[in-house]
């Protein structure tokens, strides 16, 4: 069997002091000539940031939150792996796999593990316990990156499939959001023999262009497809096609890394004009530091580029699906037109508040919706 590596995540005194050069050092662009975020991130709205990053974030933060959990590498394919494996002291929890997606990290789910290893400790009941194993992506974070192309979201699905043998499950559970939808959607497709059931927080269905009696809910989910379409996905375009051109910009400063990201979180938050309104500076900023520290911005962007067309054909999954649509998801699916694909609908469920980054922006909401989709399976 490969081995499994404990992990660590230390950063190191000359990392921080390149980093602090580098944010002392940014050239500024002149400013934006609309009083929005229609351009991108305002000038002033990103000097606070990088002020703030500067003087006041604690620097070893990132790995004091992702330390206090047990870490792990292991290799697939000439690949290493990093995953958190957070085991529940129930002795009937499940193993459940979460898969982050772009411009997140595993830092989203840390306010989520422990609600969902010991929900008993939050007023909830142990029967609801999880297994937890969170992976870095491939080109993400702390797991490798790879030399040679063919890391899609297929075969980091086949990927996730043998790391959950490798660490002795016989049968788990699989929740993704973004990329992390997409990998679960592969795993469901390509594991349904261990896979038991799925759960998601982007539903990812060709709208049916024939269908004319469309409700409310369609009618809303089509105008923002749209305005994704039109307005904010411009990344999308340069990541599926010129991922290695943009990489140079975001290995190369910080602030341009945070601007890249801080955009999309402004963007696909349920923030009312600010994502600080729904995660915290510092929390933002442990996110981009992922990327920073890990040189990840241009072996992050490839994904797209590897897996992009995966959206122009989806297959039919039958193993059991649950969904919880959040309010301000970028591309938002109804009942009718996912069960064209998933023909095992478990739970389904329309929220009044969240949005993209759904761990993140509304833990305990994530938290409660994963455990009532599971409940459904025995």
């Amino acid at each position: 069997m490969e081995q499994i590596r404990n992990f660590e995540l230390i950063i190191d005194d000359a990392t921080l002091s390149d980093l602090k050069a580098r944010l002392c050092a940014t050239r500024w662009p002149d400013e934006e000539t609309v009083k929005d975020w229609s351009q991108g991130v305002p000038v002033s709205y990103l000097r606070q940031i990088i002020d703030h990053w500067r003087n006041k974030y604690d620097f070893q933060r990132l790995s004091q939150r992702i330390n206090r959990w047990p870490n792990f590498t292991t290799n697939f394919d000439g690949l290493d792996i990093h995953f958190m494996h957070i085991r529940s002291s129930n002795p009937h929890a499940r193993p459940l796999i979460l898969t982050h997606g772009w411009p997140g990290s595993v830092v989203e789910f840390l306010r989520v593990i422990e609600p969902l290893t010991e929900p008993q400790k939050f007023k909830g009941k142990s029967a609801d316990a999880f297994h937890l194993v969170i992976p870095s992506l491939p080109g993400y974070g702390f797991s490798g990156q790879p030399k040679q192309a063919g890391w899609g979201v297929e075969k980091i699905g086949d990927t996730w499939a043998k790391l959950m043998r490798r660490l002795g499950y016989d049968w788990y559970l699989a929740q993704g959001g973004d990329w992390g939808s997409a990998v679960t959607y592969c795993i469901a497709r390509q594991d349904h023999d261990h896979c038991r059931a799925i759960h998601l927080n982007l539903v990812f269905v060709p709208p049916d262009e024939s269908a004319t009696d469309l409700n409310d809910f369609e009618i809303s989910a089509l105008k923002s497809l749209k305005f994704y379409a039109d307005w904010d996905s411009g990344y999308a375009k340069q990541q599926s096609t010129r991922p290695q051109s943009l990489g140079y910009g975001l290995a190369d400063s910080p602030t341009a890394q945070a601007a890249w990201i801080i955009e999309k979180f402004y963007a696909w938050t349920d923030c009312d004009g600010n994502p600080e309104n729904v995660i915290s500076r510092d929390e933002i900023l442990d996110n981009i530091m992922v990327y920073w520290v890990s040189n990840t911005g241009a072996s992050s962007a490839r994904l797209y580029w590897e897996s992009i067309d995966i959206f122009k054909e989806i297959s039919e999954v039958k193993v059991p699906m649950g969904a919880s649509i959040f309010p301000k998801e970028i591309i938002r699916t109804s009942r009718r037109f996912a069960e064209r694909v998933y023909t095992n609908i478990i739970y389904w469920n329309e929220l009044n508040k969240g949005g993209h980054f759904a761990a993140f922006e509304e833990p305990q909401l994530f938290v409660e919706e994963v455990q009532n989709c599971f409940r459904e399976i025995s």
